[in-house]
């Protein structure tokens, strides 16, 4: 007449799980530092003019941009912030993607809105002539 209880109990935690962690890290540090430290004894020791100067895919550098009178044109910045918006928008479409049929309908209606909130954003933009490139 005894029944049994079965109690879940946690997984017991010990520091030996955390060792890969932390010889990640190690890795990592270790290859940042030997990275920054060798550098110098690898890279080039004769300097002249034509290797410091910056390559701009063969043409000659120019001291100044041509447009705008040495300042980079606004509009370059706004293109690539909003590019940078939107494609780190879409990035969230991924995981819908995979777990679609975990998600059910809510999931359906969190994507549904989501897509007609990045869409009235993109109009928005559009229609205030941030995609338009003078």
């Amino acid at each position: 007449m005894g029944h049994a209880v079965l109690v879940a109990q946690a997984a017991p935690t010990s520091p030996a799980m955390y060792v890969p962690l932390v010889l990640l890290f190690v890795l990592a540090a270790a290859f940042a530092v030997l990275s920054v430290l060798l550098g110098p004894l690898v890279g080039p020791s004769r300097y002249n003019k034509a290797k410091l100067q910056a390559y701009e895919c063969g043409i000659e550098p120019s001291p100044q941009p041509l447009v705008g009178g040495g300042r980079m044109p606004v509009a370059y910045y706004i293109t690539a912030m909003l590019f940078i918006l939107f494609d780190i928008e879409m990035v969230f479409l991924y995981p819908f993607a995979v777990n679609a049929d975990v998600l059910g309908l809510f999931g359906l209606v969190e994507i549904v809105l989501f897509i007609a909130t990045v869409g009235f954003a993109y109009a928005y933009v559009w229609r205030r002539g941030g995609l338009d490139w003078n």
